[in-house]
């Protein structure tokens, strides 16, 4: 496992490394400045990002809370002190622990666990979301290009599936396909 460690202070950064040290095959990585974070973090491809922010400014939390959005990865953060606010700002960032006033060598493990299973639990339900949405945008579409066929071909609703699907079937091709590339011709031609 490739861990990043953001923290400035690198007294705090060697308690979490202490923490990390009873894990096998476990590569530490320490960055110890705010400049050019993101491109040091996609130089390391960590596995798991830990920021240790002590007591952060609202900008600099802000700053880190960008850096957050932009990274599709575990994030744990640790801050001193917090508000509701802060909490909120880190959920929507995708922080996915967010400790306050916790940082000990003997929580790290634990921490970095949680922080791993939300992650991952978040993205099997931004998957399963993203399906559900891309199948309901293909119905949407499917239901089209049938209204497109039933009002210019005369056709019933059952028939104007059953010729998409024939085409589909004649052409190896998605049902899903044909329904664009009929709403498409039906554009092209002027038609809303």
């Amino acid at each position: 496992m490739r861990v990043a460690i953001v923290d400035e202070s690198a007294a705090r950064a060697s308690i979490i490394e202490e923490g990390l040290s009873a894990l096998d095959g476990c590569e530490i990585f320490v960055i110890g400045e705010r400049h050019g974070l993101l491109a040091r973090i996609a130089e390391i491809g960590p596995d798991i990002v830990l920021m240790d922010l002590g007591n952060p400014s609202r900008d600099v939390l802000e700053e880190y809370f960008a850096v957050s959005r932009a990274l599709d990865r575990p994030i744990a953060m640790f801050v001193d002190e917090s508000d509701e606010e802060s909490i909120a700002a880190s959920v929507e960032a995708g922080v996915s622990a967010y400790v306050v006033d916790g940082l000990a060598a003997k929580r790290i493990r634990p921490l970095l666990d949680l922080a791993v299973r939300r992650f991952n639990a978040f993205a099997r339900l931004q998957s399963d979301l993203d399906e559900v949405k891309g199948k309901l945008a293909e119905r949407e579409t499917i239901d089209r290009a049938k209204r497109i066929l039933m009002d210019s071909r005369g056709f019933g609703e059952p028939q104007a599936y059953g010729e998409m699907r024939k085409a589909a079937m004649d052409q190896g091709r998605r049902i899903v396909d044909i329904a664009e590339a009929i709403v498409t011709a039906h554009e092209l031609m002027g038609g809303k």
